[in-house]
């Protein structure tokens, strides 16, 4: 009887307890503002809130597990933004796929559809980095996982459509997020994503540079690059001075003359990464009776001396880490260079991250990618530059693949964009990431070659061209 008595005295608190905290429920007002309702999500936190006009704009941690199949190991501190137009609006997903900015900016999809840009640094880049950070968790599936839970647990506040984008390796990031988690998005807009399904196969790289732009371009390029390997010992002497007065330093590398090496056969990717064929008038004609400074001036612009040091290459170990675990990196050959002047060609991934972090290549996990996307894309858009060198090996498309498109900016470097397409295909780009976003005008459903950005160019938040390091 006692326990019968005890049994019923529990039930009734705890009823009650319902019944109270029913109550506490019903009487509290649900949040409207929108910085209270980002930060009533569980492991959200607030950095700072920049004023912009027409939008708010957030940057924010949210917390995230070091494993996502393990959460027990532990947490880390992931930095987003937010650029809040209106809960009634879509919303884009954008990742480069290193560090992001907390400056107020759109991409081309955002500006296309007038909607809200979440946009998250992506993992082991700092500050968005656990500590001691366990490098083997650093895989595309984790950071995959990343903005999966990102996007669960911001859907409740943005309900309507998703796109995720990304340019380069924040291409491939949309990509391999699709590939995970294709449920989440309604479209995936991939710019110049490169796709390096086998990673010792790259001839496709060197069939680029013998036909890209015009042969005046190529020889000038090729001319440049040849002749700052031949006077190599005046040119490295210059280089250490430099070195010496910024206090540079060549430990992970292993060498000035490895650093050295290795700005100058980026010369010529360089080029055709950032600029457009009608740059070429600014490469010295004639290398061989060019000065010191005109040839130490042209590789400095174009490869940047300091990027080899420990110093240029500290902020993109996680890249190379991805690189010489996964993703695979590009080796090209330079027929137009005599084999005495070259000591160590393309140097692999594992030479530009610290010895004391362990790397083991998977070949199997861009093949697994590329499989999925030729049989199972649906609703994906590839955007690339006919003169980007990262275009050599794309994404390609199969018979599985559904309402999906792969298209060319003609004449475009590794900045290309929808706005770079041929008229029709511009056309279709921008129809399609309208009718993804479910915005699309009845105009534009009823003729796509009526389709233009519902929002106007803002020449700040829209400021394009692609992030200026060699990467992808």
């Amino acid at each position: 009887m006692r326990k019968a008595l005890r049994w019923l005295l529990a039930l009734t608190v705890f009823i009650g307890t319902l019944s109270t905290a029913g109550t506490a429920t019903a009487v509290q007002p649900e949040a409207t503002d929108i910085k209270d309702r980002l930060l009533a999500v569980p492991g959200m936190s607030l950095i700072e809130e920049k004023p912009y006009p027409g939008y708010r704009f957030f940057v924010l941690n949210y917390t995230q597990p070091v494993d996502h199949r393990d959460p027990a190991e532990g947490t880390f501190q992931q930095r987003i933004t937010v650029l809040h137009k209106d809960v009634s609006r879509p919303t884009v997903f954008y990742t480069s796929g290193y560090s992001v900015s907390t400056a107020p900016s759109r991409r081309e999809p955002t500006q296309i559809v007038d909607g809200n840009q979440i946009s998250m640094e992506y993992r082991y880049f700092t500050p968005s980095r656990p500590s001691p950070a366990d490098w083997s968790k650093l895989d595309i599936w984790q950071a995959a996982s990343d903005q999966h839970r990102i996007f669960k647990a911001l859907k409740p506040v943005y309900d309507k459509k998703w796109l995720s984008t990304g340019g380069s390796k924040g291409g491939m990031t949309a990509t391999y997020y699709e590939r995970f988690y294709p449920r989440d998005m309604d479209g995936v807009v991939a710019y110049v994503a490169p796709n390096d399904v086998v990673n010792k196969e790259d001839s496709a790289y060197d069939r680029f540079f013998a036909t890209v732009g015009t042969e005046e371009c190529r020889d000038r390029l090729n001319g440049v690059q040849r002749e700052a390997l031949v006077r190599r010992d005046v040119m490295e002497e210059r280089y250490a001075k430099y070195a010496a007065d910024n206090g540079y330093t060549f430990r992970t590398v292993g060498s000035l003359d490895k650093a050295y090496e290795a700005t100058v056969l980026d010369y010529v990717w360089g080029f055709w990464q950032y600029s457009l064929l009608s740059d070429c008038g600014t490469i010295p004609a004639d290398a061989k009776n060019a000065t010191d400074d005109e040839i130490w001036n042209t590789l400095d612009a174009i490869a940047g001396f300091s990027f080899y040091t420990d110093q240029g290459l500290e902020p993109y170990t996680p890249y190379y880490y991805q690189a010489g675990t996964q993703l695979g990196a590009p080796t090209i050959h330079f027929p137009h260079i005599e084999k005495k002047y070259i000591r160590y060609g393309y140097l692999p991934p594992r030479y530009y991250v610290p010895r004391d972090i362990e790397m083991r290549f998977q070949p199997g996990a861009m093949r697994d990618v590329d499989t999925w996307v030729r049989h199972n894309a649906r609703q994906m858009l590839f955007v690339y530059g006919e003169n980007d060198p990262w275009g050599a090996e794309p994404f390609r498309l199969g018979k599985g693949a559904r309402d999906s498109y792969v298209l060319t900016a003609p004449g475009a470097n590794h900045g290309a964009r929808v706005a770079g397409l041929v008229d029709d295909e511009k056309a279709l780009a921008t129809a399609k990431i309208l009718q993804w976003a479910g915005v699309a005008p009845a105009a534009v459903q009823a003729d796509p070659a009526k389709a233009k950005p519902l929002a106007k160019f803002d020449a700040k938040l829209d400021k394009r061209g692609a992030e200026r390091t060699l990467r992808p």
